[in-house]
């Protein structure tokens, strides 16, 4: 993709978030990007967000963490990850090899724990940008606690915000009863842009067990099954904040990336449909760029939220 399919996160802040082409890939379904190297070239990703990182190791939930659903996945797995300290000793030098920006996804079960991994984020080389992962549903404590409610939202997003420079990015959860009301609440805190959404919480129940599937019962729902939900949420959120919005869920091809981005999102990021096929990502980047071609589109803006009240779409007379 050339520069007009670029996009630029916190231009305010020192070192800018430049992303190539508006598609990235989630957190906990790419790694750490490195795992990937010999798959797939990075350059043509618009950005690598890692998997969520917690100050200390953790061993993440009981097993079976998966299993399938229609059009959709359960997971559970817990935030299971190996602390801040081993992934800058191992994997931060490597990211330059990338050739993509790295986003370090940020996770905690305390305001604490969130500042204390971005401070050493901050001194690390090779981060680009930073995604506070406020909305796990698959840990007892933390994280998805601070993402369903505004002030908690606020509270960590603005304690981040006072101990990193770095471009940051506020994940939202769809378990809370007002998203946009989350949106504004970390924007106003300091966030330079929001992503949505992380997954949605269900169960499966094993009817020969008699029991939960998951080790841990309840997990997070991603896949094809939830596009339709996230899509209608980017729509609220890109209505009332300023910042960039990322839009995912469930998205597969470029036309679900083109949902997104006609709901508002100025990027949108490839999640568990690399699970199957790690080269997903891709096929929405070749799958954007040739949709647009083929429409006369030359830039990302210029179908950005046509799709929003008093956008631009196409009058059924002329299509």
């Amino acid at each position: 993709m050339s520069q007009a399919y670029s996009i630029t996160i916190g231009g305010s802040t020192p070192s800018p978030l430049v992303i190539r082409n508006p598609v990235m890939s989630a957190a906990g379904t790419f790694g750490y990007g490195v795992e990937y190297a010999c798959l797939l070239d990075h350059s043509r990703v618009g950005a690598i967000v890692t998997k969520s990182t917690t100050a200390r190791p953790r061993a993440g939930a009981p097993m079976p963490r998966w299993v399938e659903t229609p059009s959709g996945v359960l997971n559970a797995v817990g935030l299971n990850n190996p602390g801040i300290g081993r992934v800058l000793r191992e994997y931060a030098p490597k990211w330059d090899r990338l050739r993509a920006p790295v986003v370090l996804s940020v996770a905690g079960e305390t305001v604490e724990e969130y500042v204390e991994v971005a401070e050493r984020a901050e001194e690390a080389e090779g981060i680009a940008g930073l995604e506070l992962n406020v909305s796990c549903p698959n840990v007892p404590e933390g994280s998805v606690w601070f993402g369903t409610d505004p002030e908690l939202a606020a509270n960590v997003t603005a304690a981040v915000r006072g101990v990193t420079s770095l471009p940051l990015i506020v994940k939202l959860t769809p378990n809370t009863a007002s998203v946009p009301d989350v949106a504004l609440a970390v924007e106003a805190a300091g966030a330079d842009a929001v992503s949505l959404v992380n997954t949605i919480t269900g169960l499966v129940i094993d009817i020969e067990m008699r029991r939960p599937a998951l080790g841990n019962g309840t997990g997070g729902l991603s896949g094809a099954a939830i596009r339709p939900v996230a899509v209608r949420l980017v729509w609220e959120v890109a209505q009332v904040v300023s910042v960039p919005v990322i839009g995912l869920g469930g998205i597969t091809r470029a036309e679900d990336a083109l949902q997104f981005i006609m709901a508002g999102a100025t990027a949108v990021q490839v999640g568990s449909a690399g699970f199957g096929r790690p080269d997903t990502i891709l096929t929405v980047v070749d799958g954007l760029a040739d949709w647009m071609g083929s429409h006369g589109v030359g830039s990302v803006e210029e179908i950005r939220g046509c799709a929003l009240p008093g956008g631009t779409a196409v009058d059924e007379s002329s299509n």
